[in-house]
């Protein structure tokens, strides 16, 4: 599959890469999308005050729902939600690992090397749950 072994390390180099770029990215999204909330909660304040409304009976700007000063939001929820994310990401490496191993040499058994990110993953996803707020109240 791969022609040498500077194909096979170009690939490792590559992938921390992406993944640099890809959080710098979207982290810019996520603060775009966060200031332009404000900026519409803002416009809407403004033009309540324009058609006569009082201002005191206006809620103050408050930060968007789920996030509380400072753009911190609910820490439960949003700590489940990073422990989701990395047990699929775990996972899908994990299982991504295994059958790039198997397909260079089927006839070891190397292809548990990928198990180990694999069950972090399973582990991460059980947190998950475990740490997930409730909802029934």
């Amino acid at each position: 599959m791969f022609s040498s072994d500077t194909d096979i390390l170009g690939i490792l180099f590559l992938v921390p890469i992406v993944a640099i770029v890809g959080g710098i990215t979207m982290g810019i999204v996520r603060l775009r999308g966060q200031q332009r909330i404000e900026e519409l909660a803002r416009k809407e304040r403004i033009a309540a005050i324009e058609r006569g409304i009082d201002p005191d009976k206006i809620s103050s700007l408050s930060p968007p729902l789920g996030y509380g000063e400072y753009g911190v939001g609910n820490g439960r929820l949003r700590r489940a939600h990073g422990l989701m994310i990395a047990g699929l990401v775990l996972v899908a490496s994990g299982i991504g690992i295994a059958v790039l191993v198997q397909s260079q040499e089927p006839s070891k058994s190397q292809w548990t090397v990928g198990l180990l990110p694999g069950l972090i993953g399973v582990a991460l996803l059980v947190a998950s749950r475990l740490v997930w707020p409730d909802t029934k109240r």
